[in-house]
């Protein structure tokens, strides 16, 4: 059995984590830490959890986590992981880093989207960006892990088929996200106030989401150059679940049905990724609960435009569940360890 700590762990992704852990059959929960909820059982905090675990909240300490744990999933905000990584690293600890800290190469792109230089720029060479439907070849053993962002994983896998063959044409990207408000983490906005978002919709961050030099960094690499994204990320009134279409600019004469030839068999093998047949559509509903990606696709044979939609759940394979797959693949494990059971049908 691997020991698991979780550090973040009253957050929605650390919670999600928390769960996938408690079900796996080779990682065995150790230290779960919250700083706001420390001294009271994570049962009592998320009632769901009851008979699941005992375990309590403690204060985030690295001594006390290395103690402990052989891996440890960080679900903190933007600048503390890499305030933690480095030490969590000496100590031998496996750290599968939840947020952006370490997604981004360049270190300079990090500070001018986040506001903050980086403190241990040395290691974004490192990090293992944790994607595994685009590049699995080393999170074999790797000892950092810097799992993506909800909208880039939607957006890379609805794109991913038709930049790496070529069939998509141009410099241009645009990506229409919505995610549920779980996505704006546990803390009370003004956005995010039931008041707020209860039937309505609205667009934020239009032109400065952060996971936008993000989407452009492995976009890039999948198509081969340099690509410019233009995003446009919604709040919708769901707890959770996560739909980013993508439209590509194609060559006439292109089909749907080429589409979805293409599109199965770049992804026929992936266990998490379902691709539907021609006149189909994914929705969140099917990937609720799960760590599953769901893809349709339609061409515009008017504009020769591909429009490409991926459904997920923004905390399964948008945050915890792609992170449990990346540590089933660290630890030489199945990717589908602990992942594979369906999620709710109604």
């Amino acid at each position: 059995m691997v020991e698991v700590a979780v550090v973040g762990a009253a957050g929605y992704a650390g919670i999600e984590a928390v769960r996938w852990v408690i079900a796996h059959p080779q990682l065995r929960l150790g230290v779960t830490t919250s700083g706001a909820d420390a001294g009271r059982r994570i049962a009592d905090v998320y009632p769901a959890l009851q008979g699941a675990t005992d375990a309590v909240f403690v204060v985030p300490e690295v001594d006390a986590i290395a103690e402990t744990a052989n891996v440890v999933l960080l679900a903190v905000p933007h600048t503390a992981a890499m305030s933690m990584v480095p030490e969590l690293l000496s100590r031998g600890l496996t750290v599968i880093d939840l947020s952006a800290d370490f997604r981004l190469k360049d270190a300079d792109v990090y500070e001018e989207w986040y506001g903050t230089a980086h403190s241990c720029s040395d290691l974004l060479t490192d990090a293992v960006y944790g994607l595994p439907e685009f590049d699995r070849t080393r999170l074999p053993g790797a000892r950092l892990v810097a799992c993506p962002g909800c909208y880039p994983t939607a957006t890379a896998l609805a794109a991913f088929p038709a930049l790496e063959s070529g069939v998509a044409i141009g410099t241009r990207i645009v990506v229409d996200a919505k995610s549920g408000l779980s996505g704006a983490g546990r803390a009370l906005s003004g956005t995010s106030h039931y008041v707020s978002a209860d039937e309505s919709m609205m667009p934020y961050k239009v032109g400065s989401h952060r996971h936008t030099p993000e989407m452009e960094q492995v976009l890039g690499l999948a198509a081969g150059h340099e690509l410019s994204v233009m995003f446009t990320p919604h709040l919708m009134p769901l707890a959770r679940g996560l739909l980013s279409t993508v439209y590509l600019d194609v060559e006439e004469g292109f089909t749907t049905e080429e589409a979805v030839e293409l599109y199965h068999g770049r992804y026929h093998a992936e266990p998490f990724v379902h691709v539907h047949a021609a006149g189909s559509m994914p929705s969140t509903a099917e990937v609720k609960g799960t760590n599953r990606a769901s893809i349709g696709l339609h061409v515009d044979e008017r504009t020769n435009t591909l429009v490409a939609s991926c459904a997920i759940d923004n905390l399964g394979k948008g945050a915890a569940g792609q992170a449990i797959q990346c540590l089933n693949a660290v630890l030489g494990l199945p990717e589908t360890t602990g992942l594979d059971t369906p999620g709710p049908v109604v």
